[in-house]
């Protein structure tokens, strides 16, 4: 049967060698999540992503926390004001990482093992490539983004400094992501998950040498980033190196596939460009408060951070959903897709919100994890956008788990579409226009929330004329 409307086939086949040689070995690893109890299988499913979420975005903050508490609020800057530089090349890879995990589960949910097969040896040469090209690209691009950014001349030497060392190891974040997203494409969320843990140990412990006790100051903090991430690269290949499964790699079966490569991009262009580019316009975002002095920059440094950690539920709920979508819709199960959508939904909101309303309470407690009590400027602006930003959250989870659904039925131009429109063109106007009327921080604040709104708007219109809710059109 094939589904025109996505180019995406299920073919009535007997099963061949590559499924007789796995037979009754695939669920020792992996999860079919296209039976059993719906939230049960979600939940299940996204709390190993959560807790993967967590310790990644706590080796990350605790650079921050580091570096502002041993070196100084210009190093916190220069490390808070790296994340559009690097989220501009990590999520265009990103992207056609999720594009890979998305074919893979598609062809796991439909149980067609020789396409499995050879779309994960394909995503090892995607995999080299992308690291390659990011690697060359993001050491190139380093100071042009800094400067695009205005980054205070007191924070810039450092920026520039994290930046070349993390671009050099990128390669390690990279194969992480990317093979990662295959295990947790057939339903293994747990080893991603171990191999996380690992490196977050790892990271904080090579944090705590280099940083404190060796005085490498924010370089090395960039070493045991990249040390830490080279760790869970190389655990997640040799996990997926010693798979018996039809999603294990096996090196003499590794070569570029043009059709699955066609597939991957498909899905996984639009993907990255639109996290690129959105990436890439949180730059001018940067731009904008930057203008309002390095304590603002360092505040909205902070602020950044436990935003990170307050997405978590949502994200790990979003991604669970675009493998349990992604496999429904290749078994042709559109129903439970649906109740698969609607649950996300409304656990994302509940959970994100509680945890949103005590980040408000707590936001001054919260802000001095990055600072010392002396820095008073830089506490009152962290404070102010937490409470700015934080009543909004609930936006964002609309926004997530309807374009991972999307993405799980393989459209992923909508969610590209409506969030650059929404992320990029329409805040950026919104900016300029706030800014040549003299409205200040405030309106600055608020160009997230309003970009959210109305992102929101139309992904709920997208949705709601998608296949998922409106059926397939079939042809024999």
């Amino acid at each position: 049967m094939c589904y025109n409307e996505n180019q995406f086939c299920v073919k009535e086949r007997r099963p061949g060698a590559v499924e007789r040689a796995h037979d009754g070995t695939v669920k020792s690893l992996a999860r079919d999540m296209t039976v059993g109890n719906i939230p049960r299988q979600v939940l299940s499913f996204a709390l190993p992503l959560a807790l993967g979420l967590l310790f990644q975005q706590l080796y990350n903050t605790v650079d921050s926390i580091i570096v502002g508490k041993f070196v100084g609020k210009a190093a916190l800057a220069s490390v808070g004001s790296t994340a559009p530089v690097i989220n501009t090349l990590v999520g265009f890879c990103a992207g056609i990482g999720t594009g890979a995990s998305v074919v893979v589960a598609q062809y796991f949910g439909a149980k067609d093992h020789e396409n499995l097969h050879r779309a994960v040896q394909n995503t090892v040469v995607l995999a080299g490539l992308l690291s390659v090209g990011a690697t060359a690209l993001g050491i190139l691009l380093v100071s042009p983004l800094l400067r695009l950014m205005r980054i205070p001349e007191d924070a810039f030497p450092e920026a520039k400094l994290y930046l070349t060392i993390f671009f050099s190891g990128l390669t390690g974040l990279l194969f992480y992501n990317i093979f990662a997203g295959v295990l947790r494409a057939v339903g293994d969320s747990k080893r991603p998950l171990y191999f996380l843990i690992v490196s977050a140990v790892t990271n904080i412990i090579l944090d705590l040498v280099f940083v404190i006790f060796f005085r490498w100051g924010i370089a090395g903090a960039a070493f045991a980033t990249i040390v830490s991430e080279l760790i869970s690269a190389v655990l997640t290949f040799g996990t997926l190196l010693r798979t018996k499964e039809s999603f294990g790699i096996v090196l003499r079966d590794v070569r570029w596939d043009p059709f699955m490569t066609r597939r991957t991009f498909n899905i996984g262009l639009p993907t990255g460009i639109q996290q690129s580019i959105t990436s890439f316009s949180n730059v001018f975002v940067m731009s904008y408060i930057s203008a309002f002095g390095l304590d603002c920059l360092s505040g909205y440094s902070s602020y950044n951070k436990l935003d990170g950690f307050l997405l978590i539920p949502m994200m790990s709920i979003a991604q669970a959903i675009t493998t349990f979508v992604g496999q429904n819709f290749g078994a042709m199960k559109l129903d439970r897709a649906r109740e698969g959508v609607r649950f996300g939904l409304i656990s994302s909101i509940a959970v994100t919100m509680t945890f949103g309303v005590l980040m408000i309470v707590f936001a001054d407690r919260l802000i001095l994890l990055f600072t010392t009590a002396d820095e008073t400027e830089v506490i009152r602006f962290g404070v102010y956008f937490i409470r700015r930003c934080t009543p909004f959250y609930f936006l964002i989870c609309f926004m997530h788990i309807l374009a991972g659904a999307l993405r799980g039925i393989g459209d992923s131009r909508t969610p590209m579409l409506l969030m650059l429109g929404s992320f990029v063109a329409f805040r950026q106007v919104y900016l300029a226009v706030t800014k040549a009327l003299g409205f200040g921080l405030p309106a600055v604040a608020l160009a997230f929330p309003v970009g959210w709104m109305l992102c929101t708007v139309l992904m709920l219109i997208a949705y709601s004329r998608s296949i998922i809710v409106r059926g397939l059109k079939r042809s024999e």
